[in-house]
């Protein structure tokens, strides 16, 4: 009986995750709890995820912060657009704003 081969791993290219440029503290961005805490990349969608993660475009939200209640991030365009423009700001003063249309392709000030 032949062996059977084992399929091949499609290559994934490994997401190095910078530190977060807004926090030095494991804690809630917005309301500096500790616990049931969920990692929010700020930019999503295309490809933007990944680059959040390499230059450090998170931060840590409270669950109902994130996406566990209708107040969340997820479901709130204002806290969306308010923390983009928190994070853009914050990268333009480490990087600059050339830099930060470069990496993301949008001005979000």
């Amino acid at each position: 009986m032949a062996a059977v081969p084992k399929p091949k791993k499609s290559p994934r290219r490994r997401i190095k995750v910078a530190p977060s440029i807004m926090q030095d503290r494991k804690e809630c961005y917005l309301t500096g709890a500790t616990h049931n805490l969920h990692r929010h990349e700020v930019f999503f969608g295309r490809g933007q995820r990944q680059k959040a993660l390499e230059w450090g475009c998170w931060v840590y939200l409270r669950g109902d912060w994130h996406n566990q209640s209708n107040k969340g991030v997820h479901f709130n365009k204002e806290l969306d657009d308010r923390m983009k423009q928190e994070i853009q700001k914050r990268f333009m003063e480490l990087y600059g704003f050339e830099k930060f249309v470069e990496v993301f392709g949008k001005n979000y000030v």
